[in-house]
């Protein structure tokens, strides 16, 4: 049988065809269970907190502290926690590399596992745990370069105290201190004592010319586990004694329910518990609890439910549509305030609409969380969290015990793109309360609440719909004289934490980010911010999924109505005011043989860059149109983020983000609303890029030792309007929403 495998999770006839090979499979150690049993019986520094801690002045934080971060076991393995979630993006890698790169680890005895919702984790900058923003190696970059070298140098007093001899004399070098004499100690064997030692406020940290780890392209440290199967996701907890629920939702956003049949359900097999459960935004379910997800789901689907929608709005895309429209024609709050007088006599004027539909998340790993509540009244919670703080204070509230009571063991992710952060930390607090009720209903054991994909597509928390609209004036030159621009859309961070830092005048910043920079255009823009009864959330990229579209789209079109080159009209508009902009813009035109090479016949160059978190991507691709449909077939990046930690990662992370975002251009991707219920469901009516949509990739880096930027999002913004760009050379008509339509 396969290992760590649940096999009341699947269909009994599965079930029985497993079980026949039970028999000829070689009984395999969990890997959790071993890194258990290598965790207790290995001596880490850092394994007692208190005791360094204790010896550290007051400047320093628990975030600089080596303390909750290096564990070095006898035999040299040096374990890193990593203080973001890891769901793709490379940072139990990539965060490692920075710390063994100071600490002058040897590599290949660096394990990384997630940090909690200790108060060690949060994020140096924001002051609070999160993932989220491409900000991990960003904002942690300094902070784990002084931590490896604030261990470094407890390691080498350690060694200077055994030795009798003055640190100045020692050096490191790959796990090892080396002394006077051709003396030399092992990590491993100096941990414990180095334990003992402060822990200094300030270090010296390596010139980057001396970096022999950061910088080069390094094998994800997750990487076998992965691409073999043996990863552990948070969909694969398993507790002594759990259960598993799944949850009827209603069929509308908020709905309740009028009457419940679960006399057949409570007939099935392994059901344990039927229970009526409070859920997001004031909606009612009902939670089946069985012995593993198949009994669940069958009992699930022998509920006999009615639901009173009477009190929720129904919304309806195509009227809400039409709402947005009238709502462009109305006055509201302005980020932009530019003098529009030049529109009226101007040489040239566009006039152009564009729309944007919800978008899901659609990670491959849905939604799921385990809680156990403990006789000592501690609450723990199993998931793949972005926040755990955030989470961890939510499940403190539905529990009535205080947050540092509960604790939130951080697992690893398959895929989120923001859909793992609510402010509201929905999901989360939906397994609270099913485990809850579990307990009420006499059942104190662990409950592990999973979501469907059917669920996760149908959940909400979606990319918002928005609208936009242009009119733009420009001269023979292009020069744009004035620039008239509409947004509506609801705002994802109303009502959230982060509302007091985005809306200003009752704009969220989120929905104008990507608007008009780099380009030195005088604009007005005026945002509506409508609200509606669809749950909407950050996704990858955020506002910068749209606005980017529009800005890239409307600059190409503005060069080829003036007969320019769309590369040398963005390069006059750059100026000498955008050097990471032009650079990685240019490294693309040269890598891809952009004006020199010749396409074959049907294919068309598509040109576009775009800053996203602090981070530049510039996309030439190549295009065509076959069968009517649009066909990606080359796409050539350059890429400005600074000094690139993991190239490797770095280029994987592009293609993904490009990937994600081409998957926007194809026809099915959007979700759509009927009467209030979401008429997506599954990959079969929600379309996602396949292998054989993926073109060819060339990822380029332009060379830079300044500190790094962000890099999980900002190779998605310029994807699709490159590619709608290429489109409208070919066609001669402008690609003006998502998915593509081209007739």
């Amino acid at each position: 049988m396969l290992p760590n495998v649940d096999y009341r999770d699947m269909p009994r006839a599965l079930q029985h065809l497993l079980e026949r090979e039970q028999n000829d499979a070689a009984p395999l150690l969990r890997r959790r269970t071993f890194l258990k049993l290598a965790g207790s019986i290995g001596l880490a520094l850092g394994a007692f907190p208190h005791l360094a801690m204790g010896q550290t002045g007051n400047a320093l934080k628990p975030t600089q502290q080596p303390a909750a971060f290096v564990h070095i076991t006898p035999d040299g393995e040096v374990m890193v926690a990593v203080n973001r979630l890891e769901f793709g993006q490379g940072v139990q890698t990539a965060l490692p590399m920075i710390l063994a790169e100071e600490l002058d680890a040897d590599w290949t005895l660096v394990r990384a596992r997630h940090g909690s919702n200790d108060p060690a984790y949060i994020d140096p900058l924001f002051g609070i745990h999160l993932t989220g923003g491409s900000n991990s190696v960003k904002n942690s970059f300094t902070q784990y370069r002084e931590l490896g070298a604030r261990a470094r140098a407890m390691l080498l007093g350690a060694a200077a105290a055994r030795w009798n001899v003055d640190t100045s004399t020692l050096r490191t070098e790959t796990g090892w201190v080396l002394g006077p004499g051709g003396r030399k100690l092992s990590y491993g064997e100096l941990a414990e004592t180095a334990m003992a030692f402060p822990v200094p406020e300030k270090v010296m940290l390596k010139d980057p010319r001396d970096f022999r780890i950061i910088g080069r392209p390094t094998t994800r440290l997750d990487a076998r586990d992965k691409s073999s199967g043996r990863q552990q996701f948070g969909i694969d907890t398993r507790l002594p004694g759990q259960l598993t629920a799944v949850v009827a939702r209603p069929p509308m956003f908020g709905a309740r329910l009028a009457s419940v049949d679960d006399s057949a359900t409570r007939a099935v097999k392994g059901v344990k518990a039927v229970v009526r459960v409070p859920l997001d935004r004031g909606a009612e379910g009902v939670a089946v609890i069985a012995d593993g997800y198949w009994p669940a789901k069958q009992g699930r689907d022998a509920l006999k439910l009615e639901w009173n929608t009477s009190a929720v709005e129904k919304v309806d895309s195509e009227k809400q549509l039409a709402q947005y429209r009238t709502l462009a024609t109305q006055p509201g709050p302005r980020k932009f305030d530019a003098d529009m007088a030049p529109l009226a006599t101007a040489p040239h004027q566009l006039d152009a609409e564009y729309v944007f539909p919800y978008l899901a998340h659609a990670a491959m790993e849905p939604l799921n969380c385990t809680v156990a509540i403990n006789s000592d009244g501690r609450v723990e919670i199993w998931t793949g969290s972005q926040c755990p703080g955030l989470d961890g204070a939510a499940v403190a509230r539905v529990f009535g015990v205080k947050p540092e009571q509960v604790d939130v063991h951080v697992q690893m992710a398959g895929g989120g793109f923001g859909r793992r952060f609510s402010s509201g930390s929905d999901f989360v607090v939906e397994a609270c309360e099913i485990a809850k009720a579990a307990r009420a209903a006499g059942f104190n054991v662990p409950v592990r609440t999973l979501w469907s994909r059917e669920d996760d597509m149908h959940g909400g928390y979606y990319r918002p719909m928005h609208l936009h609209r242009a009119r733009i004036g420009f001269d023979e030159r292009g020069k744009v004289l004035a620039w008239d621009h509409v947004i509506v859309g609801q705002s994802i961070t109303a009502g959230s934490v982060f509302e007091q830092f985005q809306v200003k005048n009752g704009i969220d910043g989120t929905a104008t980010e990507g608007m008009r920079d780099p380009y030195p255009i005088p604009m007005r823009l005026t945002v509506h911010h409508p609200k509606l009864n669809v749950p909407v959330l950050w996704w990858r990229s955020v506002g910068s999924t749209h606005t980017a579209f529009v800005m890239e789209t409307l600059i190409d079109e503005i060069a080829r109505n003036t007969g320019q080159d769309p590369v040398a009209y963005r390069m006059q508009l750059f100026g000498d005011k955008h050097p990471r902009h032009r650079a990685a813009l240019q490294l693309a035109v040269d890598k891809s043989g952009y004006g020199k090479q010749q396409l074959p016949a049907g294919r068309a160059w598509g040109v576009a860059v775009h800053e996203a978190f602090s981070s530049v991507v510039a996309y030439v691709v190549e295009a065509s149109v076959q069968d009517g449909q649009p066909v990606l077939h080359r796409v050539t990046a350059g890429v400005h983020c600074n000094l690139a930690v993991n190239p490797r990662t770095l280029e994987a992370q592009v293609q993904g983000a490009a990937i994600m975002g081409m998957s926007m251009c194809l026809p099915g991707a959007a979700i759509t609303l009927k009467d209030g219920v979401v008429e997506q469901s599954n990959f079969g009516d929600f379309t996602v890029a396949r292998i054989t949509d993926v073109p060819v990739f060339s990822v380029n880096i332009v060379p830079s030792a300044d500190p790094p930027t962000g890099m999980g999002e900002p190779g998605l913004p310029p994807l699709a309007p490159a590619f709608a760009n290429a489109i409208a050379h070919l066609t001669g008509k402008p690609l003006r929403q998502l998915p593509f339509k081209l007739t």
